[in-house]
């Protein structure tokens, strides 16, 4: 397959398009159906998720008389994926990718669309740009969390962030921080995020974390409803190691939404930056500070 590379456009019967997309969504079927009319056309290569692809012929949206490209392992099967649906859905297909690195262009079917900023509307002029080498490729900062205890080791990733929370709304849970090796604090509140700068536009934004610039190589810990009202938002490098200890019981960890509920307080929790990033597709027009103002709606005035 060709490699997706900033640059240097990859000629049509190169290049494979991976598709993939949040199937609860009534307005994908129709603007796959549009784009595969065109990739048709176009003789353009493409592979379907699995799900995507059983999601039409149950519709009976493909005819039965034409092979369906598609594929359980779509990271390998393409050279870009295209990811239809919200920011929601383009985490799910990050992690899907995992330490593969394989390049996502997000289609918006959402409302804000911080991650997915590219409309249905605009899809098919968006491929075309890609075909002639106009765009750039970003790379953003993956956490990588460890989860040591009796029951073993277990690794998660995330894109947005790391979220420690309470399991019961009526409950405050401590969370013992070290950084580096360092105490930093023991938060007394309804949990703690640790986000990057990706994801600081995210629930960390929500309870009063700080905008983080998506190439700032930093992580943010933004507790959630603290109990002492001197404790705010603070923010690390990127190189930091964030040891945490939660001697509550029950508790919840999410990794860009996938929760577990831990209930064993000898978990010790390690997080740093993982060693691999995740590849956003944009166009050279796209600005973030730009996606900022208008999803946002800030003004000038």
């Amino acid at each position: 397959m060709a490699r997706l590379s900033a640059g240097k456009a990859p000629r049509y019967d190169e290049m494979i398009y991976g598709i993939t997309g949040n199937i609860k969504k009534t307005e994908l079927w129709p603007a796959l159906v549009e784009l595969i009319a065109g990739f048709r056309t176009e003789s353009i290569r493409f592979v379907l998720d699995a799900p995507v692809a059983q999601g039409l012929r149950e519709r009976g949206l493909y005819p039965e008389t034409e092979q369906l490209a598609e594929s359980a392992n779509l990271p390998n099967a393409s050279d870009v994926i295209l990811s239809f649906g919200g920011d929601g859905t383009l985490l799910n297909t990050a992690f899907q990718i995992g330490a593969r690195q394989t390049p996502i262009l997000g289609v918006n079917m959402g409302r804000l669309g911080f991650l997915a900023d590219t409309e249905v509307a605009q899809l098919q002029e968006t491929i075309r740009r890609l075909e002639r080498g106009e765009y750039r490729i970003e790379s953003r900062m993956v956490l990588e969390a460890r989860l040591d205890g009796v029951a073993g080791k277990d690794t998660h990733w995330a894109l947005n962030d790391i979220v420690i929370e309470h399991s019961q709304t009526t409950q405050l849970i401590s969370v013992e921080v070290k950084v580096d090796s360092a105490p930093l604090t023991t938060y007394w509140a309804d949990g703690l995020i640790i986000s990057t700068p990706t994801g600081s536009t995210a629930y960390s934004l929500s309870v009063g974390g700080p905008i983080l610039s998506p190439g700032s190589g930093v992580v943010v810990l933004t507790p959630l409803a603290p109990h002492t009202l001197t404790v705010r938002p603070i923010v690390l490098p990127a190189s930091a190691t964030i040891d945490i200890r939660v001697p509550s019981q029950p508790y919840v960890f999410a990794a860009d939404g996938r929760s577990k509920i831990i209930e064993d307080d000898s978990v010790h929790i390690t997080i740093r930056q993982a060693q691999h990033s995740v590849k956003l597709i944009k166009m050279p027009e796209q600005d973030y500070f730009q996606t900022l103002r208008s999803k946002l709606r800030w003004s000038g005035k």
